[in-house]
């Protein structure tokens, strides 16, 4: 049944979107055709009537795929690579930042042109005042759609792995916070 509604989005096989389904009901002897039996059974609604299906989520996000961390506490740098979907000025990865587990921003990376051709992308930045077992949250966000991308958790001392429990929801008001870049080169 899923196969056949994959099909029907597909347009391979519209009816399979109407609700129809075939069905063979075979016997003991497939190769007997009076043992076999067909039966059609057709959904009580026309095509068209059903309810619309929620469109997949669109939104445009930067993930964090790896971060490396060098140098001492109090000022470590940081090495984060994305990969974010930029089209240009108009939509393109133009931070990620270190923030505490309770929301607190350590440590904001500004980039100032969008990466249409260079993905992913490293960018360093520092120093960043963590402290070696300090834990603490890498995250990026666009210049369009905000945070919502894989962010990665742990510490200097640990190192930092992806971390699915960290939301957009988390903190969406540091977008606000100083510092904010002031353009996009390209």
């Amino acid at each position: 049944m899923r196969a056949l509604a994959k099909l029907a989005k597909a347009k391979v096989f519209p009816w399979a979107s109407w609700g129809i389904v075939i069905t063979m009901v075979l016997g003991p002897s497939c190769s007997d055709p009076e043992s076999q039996e067909s039966e059609m059974v057709a959904s009580p609604e026309p095509p068209g009537s059903e309810e619309p299906q929620p469109e997949p989520d669109d939104a445009v996000t930067a993930d964090v795929t790896a971060v490396r961390v060098s140098g001492a506490p109090g000022a470590y740098t940081f090495s984060v690579t994305l990969s974010s979907p930029d089209t240009g000025c108009d939509q393109y990865a133009d931070w990620w930042e270190v923030i505490t587990p309770d929301g607190e921003l350590v440590y904001r990376r500004i980039l100032a042109h969008s990466h249409v051709n260079e993905q992913p992308f490293t960018r360093s930045g520092g120093p960043v005042e963590l402290q070696e077992t300090t834990q603490a949250i890498v995250r990026a966000h666009m210049n369009n759609a905000g945070y919502g991308g894989v962010a990665f958790s742990g510490s200097p001392a640990s190192g930092f792995a992806a971390d699915p429990s960290v939301t957009s929801a988390l903190t969406p008001q540091l977008a606000d916070q100083a510092p904010q870049p002031d353009g996009c080169a390209f």
